[in-house]
């Protein structure tokens, strides 16, 4: 291929893969969440979370979301 020529994307494929890693990041996640309030005696009334999206491709990405679940 020659260094000038662009690479094309194909939409489909990335956004099939991209909902793909999502899922999985969201049903692992949810997973571990339970499994730590079911093993742990959870003082608290609050479990705060953070989630952190980051690639090793581009230190530019650092995407961090927040929150607190009540459990009682």
């Amino acid at each position: 291929m020659a260094s000038n020529e662009e690479i094309t994307m194909d939409e489909d494929h990335f956004n099939m893969a991209v909902r793909k890693f999502l899922k999985e990041v969201g049903v692992t996640s949810q997973r571990e969440i339970e499994r730590l309030v079911r093993e742990r005696d959870m003082k608290s009334t609050n479990l705060r979370l953070r989630m952190t999206l980051t690639s090793d491709d581009d230190p530019a990405l650092k995407h961090v979301v927040e929150t607190s679940i009540e459990l009682r």
